[in-house]
């Protein structure tokens, strides 16, 4: 059995879960990687990542490049000893970093690759209407996403679940994908398969405005899928114009109605406590939603302080 010194990279809160895998069952860590702290919010207060909240709490030794190619870090990094880096939502790796290890640097991808390479894959699966996901542990080269692998581990996506939810599922079967590489490796007996690309490969795009966008004359189970995938972050958008006032609109949460009718798309009808948007093929009811300077509420408490004409439209 090859004694294993670690070497960890990663920044936002799935990767603690998949950190705290490997502390638990008792490797050892000479150094974590994450990305240096930066301002955020109103107060531009500077805020450290998840991974360094958790390295500082538990007393792993910590480093903050930014670049990584900086002959300061890199010397660091050496100086650590590790013999295997392994890396969670971090970023792109220049060649010297990743092949400075002598057991490699594998990689742990929230998607069940060569499917979903990129920034959000379990966003765009939900997105896509997939029925399964799962993670994947490779060793990592020189493009993204795109090494030999070493293993899969499946799960199945409810038809209402979001992407927070699933994030969450996907962390834990990501602790255990960790762990049986990590055992794989220390005794050697790790074998990999190469990625095959073909031409109907889907990508996790970055997420930005455009995309999180709502188009309404998409289907009905289109537009279900486009809000559940980006709830609860960055969260679906849509303009909801009713006269003369216009709002930039989030939406969290809707449920599928599939009827006839003759209203146009777009066309928003209320009760007192029920909002609903015409589509094709029925209405999407919206059951989770954020206005302007307002905080994240359910419709009904929306409803209890707004009303809307029947001129109400979702553009």
């Amino acid at each position: 059995m090859k004694k294993l010194r670690i070497v960890f990279m990663g920044t936002p809160e799935f990767a603690v879960g998949i950190l705290d895998a490997i502390i638990q069952n008792n490797y050892t860590v000479v150094g974590v990687i994450t990305a240096a702290d930066k301002p955020a919010g109103r107060g531009q207060k500077i805020k450290y990542s998840a991974v360094k909240e958790y390295a500082l709490a538990n007393n792993l030794p910590l480093l903050q490049p930014t670049n990584l190619k900086d002959e300061g870090f890199l010397e660091e990094l050496k100086a650590l000893q590790a013999n295997l880096q392994v890396v969670v939502a971090f970023r792109m790796l220049p060649k010297v970093v990743w092949e400075m290890p002598e057991l490699g640097t594998f990689n742990l991808h929230a998607s069940l690759l060569p499917n979903y390479r990129g920034a959000a894959p379990i966003n765009w699966a939900i997105i896509n209407g997939e029925k399964k996901t799962g993670v994947t542990t490779f060793f990592i080269d020189d493009k993204i996403d795109t090494g030999a692998m070493i293993l899969h581990r499946e799960t199945a996506i409810d038809s209402d679940e979001n992407a927070g939810q699933l994030h969450d599922r996907l962390m834990d079967l990501g602790r255990s994908a960790v762990i049986d590489t990590l055992q794989l490796i220390e005794q050697s007996t790790v074998s990999t398969t190469l990625q095959t690309d073909s031409a109907d490969i889907k990508t996790a795009y970055k997420l930005n405005k455009d995309n999180c966008k709502i188009d309404w004359t998409k289907s009905i189970q289109s537009i279900h899928d486009h809000i559940r995938g980006l709830s609860p972050y960055p969260a679906a958008w849509t303009n909801i114009s009713d006269k003369t006032e216009t709002w930039n609109v989030k939406i969290y949460a809707s449920k599928i109605h599939q009827e006839d009718h003759q209203c146009e798309i777009g066309t928003i009808i209320c009760t007192k406590k029920e909002m609903k948007i015409a589509v094709h093929n029925g209405y999407l009811e919206i059951l989770s939603l954020q206005f302007p300077g307002k905080k994240r509420m359910t419709t009904a408490e929306l409803l209890n302080g707004i009303s809307f004409s029947e001129e109400a439209k979702a553009l």
